[in-house]
């Protein structure tokens, strides 16, 4: 009963995870090959909450010793790719603010005696 009872929750969780990102495309631009990895991301995450043994065979044909060590270590790769990708993007934004302001700046510009 409890182990249905917490696979019903990770499966509505990952769930709620898709319907969030499929409302929000118009916002989320991201390339196809990060499309196609957030899906086989889905999957596994699915997969593993249905078939938790199954994991740890991957785990084991893998080196490792315990499935939840698996899941952990891809829960930390993606977590990393996610930290790297919003730095990333946060600096090409700074950047785009700053040639705008430059731009705005040449297009307008103030005259000291103009300030008086």
């Amino acid at each position: 009963m409890e182990k249905i009872l917490i696979q019903s929750l990770l499966l509505l969780a990952t769930l709620a995870l898709v319907l969030y990102f499929v409302a929000n495309r118009r916002k989320a631009r991201a390339k196809a090959g990060v499309k196609i990895g957030f899906v086989l991301f889905v999957v596994v995450c699915v997969l593993s909450v249905v078939f938790p043994q199954e994991l740890t065979v991957a785990a084991n044909f893998l080196g490792v010793d315990r499935g939840s060590d698996l899941l952990l270590y891809g829960l930390v790769m993606a977590f990393m790719f996610t930290t790297v990708s919003s730095y990333i993007r946060f600096r090409e934004q700074e950047l785009r603010y700053a040639r705008l302001a430059r731009a705005v700046a040449l297009q307008s510009p103030v005259r000291p005696e103009d300030d008086f």
